[in-house]
């Protein structure tokens, strides 16, 4: 029907609390859209893909499950307008991959960008585990299984939603049906925001790495993280020019120093571009950058960890948001799998032609089961 909301699947993986990363990759996207009200929304905790990397310490996965639902909560998405559901309970997810793994070569897996750069940040390359190679067809069943249009992803992904558009275009065109939905990504507004770096200039933001801010941290937390934040090593004094490009408090404050925050903040300065103009000449020195850089996180995060506090005093209730949550989604994704059975032609049970054509007539030998022949 032409007034049926667009579905948003997205989700992630339980080994740790969420960050700033996982924000702005794509957590303020999703509430963005659904706070528009076009948009209804499955939101996944991958525990099934987190054991791809993590088979021999599951209890890490298993003491951040809820940590994943509150950081949600905390962010802002409304269980009212989305479900939250745990990956392992979806049966469709365990099935769906068995299907699409025949659709899929093994040297296009091994030409998938996102994997080698995920296989050699795990030191991979001599013990590889399948689960973890599979993850491209894993996650076009978890997006297919929704009838996804909308994937908010940051741009490392995007390698991982061309193959599952890929995956949907084949199984379509084989099986001469229309079930499957190709999916479209949704990135964050700026680039900037595509790969949040990590606080001590690392390309990337990550719970290994110890370069996180976390939704979760509390004040002082934020304010030691972001004053310990790597800048340009050769400005050594106030005086000294600076670069801005690649330098993490300016990619920070890219990133979160809208216009209103800016001015909120800094008074000093008629924007971002002129705050920066005048590090590049020289005569600002770090801390000054730093400490707007903090007092705007500060607001940022601020509503956030309220939210995720109130969610926290309740941890019984978050369990049974999740188990509403993960039934929803396994009836929605049952749904899919019914049909995609049916476009396979695996519905021997349930298809009147199989009866008509393999048992009442007898088959292709022309026997019926019961001949004496």
């Amino acid at each position: 029907m032409a007034d049926e909301k667009k579905i948003i699947l997205t989700g992630d993986r339980p080994t740790g609390a969420l960050h700033l990363g996982h924000y702005v990759g794509s957590l303020k996207k999703r509430k963005e859209m659904l706070d528009s009200g076009k948009y209804t929304a499955f939101i996944m905790i991958a525990d099934i893909q987190a054991l791809t990397d993590n088979a021999e310490d599951p209890e890490k996965i298993r003491e951040n499950i809820l940590e994943v639902a509150l950081d949600y909560l905390g962010a802002g998405l409304s269980p009212e307008r989305c479900s939250f559901f745990v990956q392992s309970h979806i049966p469709a997810l365990y099935e769906l991959p068995m299907y699409f793994a025949n659709l899929v070569t093994m040297a296009r897996l091994e030409r998938n960008p996102t994997v080698k750069a995920e296989i050699a940040a795990r030191n991979f390359e001599k013990s590889l585990p399948v689960g973890f190679m599979t993850y491209p067809i894993s996650q076009a069943a978890d997006i297919t299984a929704f009838k996804a249009h909308y994937v908010p992803v940051g741009a490392d992904q995007l390698p991982m939603l061309e193959q599952t558009r890929e995956i949907v275009h084949s199984f379509n065109r084989i099986y001469k049906t229309d079930v499957l939905v190709e999916p479209e990504a949704v990135l964050p507004d700026d680039e900037t925001s595509y790969r949040l770096v990590g606080t001590d200039g690392n390309a990337k933001m990550s719970k290994s790495l110890g370069n996180c801010i976390y939704l979760k941290d509390d004040p002082d937390t934020i304010r030691e993280k972001v004053m310990n934040m790597f800048t340009d090593p050769n400005h050594l004094r106030v005086s000294d020019p600076g670069e801005t490009d690649g330098n993490p408090v300016f990619l920070y404050l890219d990133a979160f120093g809208g216009p209103e925050l800016f001015s909120a903040h800094c008074t000093a300065y008629a924007s971002l571009g002129e705050l920066k103009a005048h590090y590049r000449r020289g005569g600002l020195g770090d801390v000054f950058v730093k400490k707007l850089l903090n007092e705007i996180m500060q607001d940022v995060l601020r509503p956030i960890r309220e939210r995720r506090l109130q969610y926290e005093a309740d941890k019984e209730g978050v369990l049974g948001l999740l188990k509403a949550g993960t039934e929803s989604a396994r009836e929605q994704s049952d749904r899919t799998l019914a049909e995609v059975r049916e476009a396979i032609g695996l519905n021997y049970f349930t298809d009147k032609g199989f009866s008509n054509a393999y048992i009442t007539r007898g088959g292709a030998g022309g026997d019926t089961p019961n001949s004496t022949k």
